[in-house]
């Protein structure tokens, strides 16, 4: 025996496989929010017959004693070593740790040998009795006070003359030794982790604006109240900073723009100040705090754009010209996306030697807006940056504010887009976007919640974009929109809203191209709190604050329709059940049956509310029929009243 000796302990013979949920098998924590319940499960094994006893063992990371849950076996009536069990986690944010510990139930053991011998006709069970008196006497110093004295008292019995079976049968012997277990025989299984976000990680309504269209810092905060009364959770701002004034981009993206052309804000830094500075024109640093500040008072965030790229005047390049990649000319090579271009800016050089200092002035960035009261950023093409990078930078905010939220704009591959969540990223953008038959929405929001993904990728589904207004919306008429309102908001815990969506604003640049007519990203618009679709989207937000339902993703379950232009949709979260039907055809009514089928707990039959216009249907399991016709009614979101 390779590195034993008389002294040590042989290796441990119970196993421990297989533990859930894992992401890429450990490496990455999983994520949940404040509060949540982790449902959490594990092979737990052993030769020979002896019974095994399993706990799950969970804390913060780097404090000290372990809590524990129970594990139970669920699949012992196959023959199978499966248990499962759940951990309550509270309101401490940042990153736990979870593994499983099992035993051999000493006492369970013998207690089941003598269960057995002795319903056998087995009279002679002396030796037995023997064993169970070391047994009883090692377990009495688990325990204290009365149970430690009940523990000795049976073993006194078992060890005096006269001693009989019925002492080691006594049921509530058996439940004080298994309150007080002897874990003489242990085996752990590997520690893994879980990521603790705050609730809005998970669930949360966002609005976003280009403060230079509603008056500047002062005059947005203006609108809080109102995005509040409305249900918003988040404000979020493209940058604030000043632009750069060479290669400025005028109206509609023109390469000359004119005198009165305020830039877009994407081109950050000018002679008053790089990614720390707040444009004139907007507003100042005070002016920040104040917003910050009104929307506490209201119960929402502010969510500032982190845009890793610089005007041709921003200070860095003076300032740092070695985290610039210039090519053998000596010229600097602008962004680009092809079809797009972006001449009036240019990214920083990840490969750079001082990649170290690049790194920590992008990490000083984000800490001097968290300092400024800032919990939430927008990351503007992630994907484009060095995973490592952000594997750092997450982990270093998170270390010392884990409450704040960090959102991946990353329109890329499926396998970037998982990956920067598993990173640290707490929320991503989707394909939503462009998934609109109900075909798509199934086959999506299934692998959303179903794969395995919704263990660390939280969707984050917007309507539109400043850069993506979709051909749905283009070409649907006025009709699409409250279509896409719906759907992004029972679907997705988290959704968000340009503004200009509530106005029915559908005009593309040109055909083929989901740019706006004259974008907010390039002139300042004279915007206020005014659309038609206001209502519709205040309502959704109730119904989605008053439905817990909603806030979640891994209880959804598509139902059938019987007619693929209708999407049906239920979930649910312990008696709150909703159930959301949408027609995906913004031009023709559509009618069908909504399938519930029984096996989803409900009652044969029982009444509905629709949160959208409060009235009340009789539904039942089996077909229910629907009937949605554009410009009435897109689709029924229905709390099930009556278990």
């Amino acid at each position: 025996m390779p590195g034993a000796t008389s002294s040590q302990s042989p290796p441990p013979r119970i196993r421990v496989e297989r533990p859930d949920p894992a992401v890429d098998g450990g490496r990455y924590p999983v994520k949940r929010t404040a509060a949540d319940v982790l449902d959490v499960s594990a092979d737990v094994f052993r030769d020979g017959h002896d019974t095994l006893r399993a706990v799950a063992r969970f804390r913060p990371e780097g404090t000290g004693a372990w809590r524990e849950s129970p594990l139970r076996p669920i699949d012992a009536h196959e023959d199978g070593v499966r248990w499962a069990g759940t951990i309550e986690l509270d309101a401490t944010l940042g990153l736990w740790e979870w593994q499983v510990l099992a035993w051999v139930d000493r006492f369970a053991t013998w207690r089941h040998e003598i269960d057995r011998k002795h319903a056998a006709g087995q009279e002679d069970l002396t030796g037995e009795l023997s064993e169970g008196v070391l047994i009883l006497r090692d377990a009495a110093a688990n325990a204290e006070g009365a149970a430690r004295a009940r523990i000795l008292e049976a073993a006194d019995a078992l060890d005096g003359p006269g001693a009989t079976p019925q002492v080691a049968l006594d049921p509530d012997l058996a439940a004080i030794l298994a309150a007080h277990p002897d874990r003489a025989e242990q085996a752990t299984g590997e520690t893994l982790g879980i990521q603790v976000d705050p609730e809005l990680a998970r669930f949360g309504s966002w609005y976003e604006l280009f403060p230079r269209s509603w008056g500047g810092l002062k005059g947005a905060a203006e609108q809080v109240p109102r995005l509040a009364e409305l249900g918003f959770d988040v404000l979020y701002f493209p940058p604030i900073h000043p632009i750069g004034l060479k290669n400025r981009k005028g109206r509609n993206n023109s390469l000359t723009a004119g005198a009165d052309d305020p830039g877009s804000p994407y081109a950050i830094g000018s002679a008053d100040g790089d990614h720390t500075a707040v444009h004139p024109e907007l507003g100042t640093i005070e002016d920040v705090d104040h917003l910050v500040s009104v929307l506490d008072e209201h119960g929402m965030k502010l969510a500032l754009d982190f845009a890793i790229q610089c005007s041709a005047d921003h200070p860095w390049l003076t300032e740092h010209p070695e985290w610039f990649n210039r090519r053998p000319d000596g010229t600097l090579k602008y962004a680009e996306n092809p079809p797009k271009k972006y001449q009036d800016i240019y990214n920083v050089d990840f490969a750079c030697e001082d990649w170290r200092g690049l790194w920590q002035a992008l990490l000083d960035v984000v800490r001097f807006w968290i300092d400024h009261g800032v919990r939430v950023f927008r990351v503007d093409n992630p994907h484009t940056k060095p995973l490592p990078f952000w594997e750092w930078m997450l982990a270093e905010v998170r270390r010392t504010d884990p409450d704040v939220v960090f959102l991946a704009e990353a329109f890329t591959r499926r396998r970037v887009m998982q990956a920067l969540a598993k990173v640290g990223y707490q929320q991503s953008y989707t394909y939503f976007t462009w998934k609109n038959a109900s075909w798509e929405l199934r086959e999506y929001f299934t692998e959303l919640a179903h794969s395995g993904e919704q263990e660390y990728f939280r969707p984050n589904a917007f309507v539109n974009t400043p850069d993506i207004l979709p051909e749905y919306l283009q070409h649907g008429g006025a009709h699409a929109f409250p279509v896409r309102a719906i759907l992004a908001a029972t679907l997705s815990p988290s959704w968000g809203v340009y503004s200009g969506f509530e106005n029915l604003e559908h005009t593309a640049v040109k055909a083929h191209s989901e740019e706006y007519l004259d974008s907010e990203k390039y002139e300042a618009h004279e915007r206020r709190l005014d659309g038609e679709l206001l209502p519709l989207i205040g309502t959704l937000n109730r119904a989605r604050r008053d439905n817990v339902a909603l806030q979640h993703l891994g209880d959804l379950r598509f139902l059938d329709t019987h007619n693929e232009a209708l999407v049906a949709y239920v979930k649910r979260r312990g008696d709150n059940v909703v159930i959301t039907v949408v027609n995906v055809d913004p031009e023709h009514p559509q009618e069908g049956l909504v399938e519930i089928p029984h096996d989803l707990g409900l009652p044969g039959s029982y009444t509905v509310t629709d949160l959208l216009s409060v009235e009340r249907f009789d539904w039942h399991q089996g077909g229910n029929y629907v009937r949605l016709v554009p410009g009435e009614r897109a689709g029924h979101v229905l709390r099930v009243d009556t278990r």
